[in-house]
């Protein structure tokens, strides 16, 4: 169920803005806050000073479209995804609704059963862009750097070994223990793992470790201590003490931060 999204409806026509708006409160029952605008200027200006999660703008307006509203939307630091809508059965409104990022377009007049269907999978795909947001923002860089690198040219056995690392990360693993099960020199795997990853072994190793806590810590319920074995710590004092050292605070108050953060800001 999708809780707490504001919703804003933008029509020139108060019966159909009025329309759409009493449907939508009878079906969100109190969930999601409703907004509605009686013309593109007026949506534009309250979209810059607030948040909306969904915008659902009539195509066709005096002044200001439906498709210059979203044309503006994309500049603005918030951007909801859109339903457009449109009494007129016109292709060309479409296509270029959907260059604009659109993700349906309604004929008007709107059934009440199709319209929530569309709302409901629109604000799943709000959903869907926040998760995706949210975990973007937990990549580490150096390990973001060392995928990209990766992407570009990478040695067999260096994948091969950075794929192990990724499948047994709760487990006790070693550079050298590595280095015999790809039957290379250990400093030799050593010297070539950090010149194609860019950071050397152990750091890499670490670093997988505390991003999986991460994500472990933001996807899940689990308490530290479940988390530190599960990422090869057999020790919560340890384990919060490399957390602390790579991310500047405990992972109790790490999963705490993010929370509250998808919780607060804008998108």
């Amino acid at each position: 169920m999708i809780h707490g999204r504001t919703i804003l409806i933008v029509d020139d026509e108060p019966r159909t803005r009025e329309g759409i708006r009493k449907t939508l409160e009878g079906w969100s029952a109190g969930r999601n806050e409703i907004r509605t605008a009686a013309s593109g200027v007026e949506a534009a200006a309250w979209l810059r000073e607030q948040t909306a999660d969904l915008l659902i703008t009539d195509v066709r307006m005096p002044e200001f479209s439906g498709l210059s509203l979203v044309e503006a939307v994309q500049q603005f630091p918030s951007k909801p995804v859109v339903l457009i809508m449109s009494g007129h059965a016109d292709f060309q409104y479409a296509q270029q609704a959907i260059k604009l990022g659109v993700v349906d377009y309604l004929l008007k007049p709107i059934e009440k059963e199709q319209l929530i269907q569309t709302v409901e999978k629109a604000l799943q795909l709000r959903d869907q862009q926040r998760r995706i947001q949210t975990m973007q923002k937990l990549v580490d860089p150096k390990l973001l750097d060392a995928k990209e690198r990766g992407d570009q040219r990478l040695n067999p056995q260096i994948s091969e070994a950075v794929a192990y690392v990724e499948a047994h990360l709760s487990e006790h693993v070693t550079l050298r223990e590595i280095a015999d099960m790809l039957h290379l020199n250990s400093s030799y795997f050593s010297v070539l793992f950090k010149e194609q990853i860019g950071i050397n072994f152990s750091e890499f190793l670490t670093r997988t470790r505390i991003q999986r806590a991460k994500e472990m810590l933001v996807q899940t319920a689990l308490p530290i201590s479940e988390i530190a074995e599960q990422v090869g710590y057999q020790t919560d004092k340890y384990f919060i003490k490399v957390f602390k050292s790579l991310e500047g605070l405990s992972p109790s108050k790490y999963r705490h931060s993010i929370t509250v953060r998808k919780e607060t800001e804008l998108p």
